[in-house]
């Protein structure tokens, strides 16, 4: 037995947010969204992703095989906790407005450079062999942050060809910041 809609706390530009979004088209999920402006983002989507995977496990975004679903645990880990956070906005804030820029660019910089090395043991089309799995869900919004703030991703060919693959794929599509209904007409896709 489903309890009733789900609801999604969501920002357009939240990685968070997108991360659970993107869980929710792959799994066809209808949902509330509500939408708010957060100054930083939560830390709660890989257990939300996790939570939907127990209670709406198909389609898979944990791969059966243990050292399979570690590895997809262990990146999006990597991305969601190691990556991200140290570009969020309040972080971005301490180092004072103009070394943001630098700052981002080399946390990012530096995180891809250890997940690139991961994914080249790891992936096919996909970040862990060529299903979509919850390591995908945190490599997109990661490297759409990487454009915002101008990282070179040419070092990063295996990074850049799952991003592209992924981007390609409906839910991907659909759960973008550009189409959601708080994004601003000037960003709206």
């Amino acid at each position: 037995m489903q309890a009733g809609k789900p609801i999604l706390y969501s920002y357009f530009r939240s990685s968070c947010s997108w991360r659970v979004r993107i869980a929710l088209a792959l799994k066809n999920i209808d949902y509330e969204m509500i939408t708010i402006n957060l100054i930083k983002d939560g830390g709660q989507q890989l257990a939300i992703i996790e939570y939907l995977e127990e209670t709406r496990p198909t389609p898979r975004l944990l791969p059966q095989d243990p050292k399979k679903r570690a590895h997809v645990r262990m990146i999006s880990d990597l991305i969601a906790s190691g990556i991200q956070p140290l570009q969020n906005l309040s972080v971005l804030n301490q180092v004072g407005q103009e070394n943001q820029l630098t700052w981002a660019q080399q946390v990012i910089a530096s995180g891809f450079n250890a997940l690139e090395q991961v994914l080249q043991s790891t992936a096919g089309k996909c970040c862990v062999g060529d299903e979509v799995s919850m390591a995908d869900l945190c490599l997109v919004p990661q490297v759409a942050n990487a454009d915002r703030y101008k990282v070179d991703l040419s070092p990063y060919p295996t990074i850049s060809r799952i991003n592209k693959s992924l981007l390609a794929l409906e839910a991907f599509q659909v759960s973008h910041p550009s189409r959601q209904p708080d994004t601003p007409p000037e960003l709206r896709a």
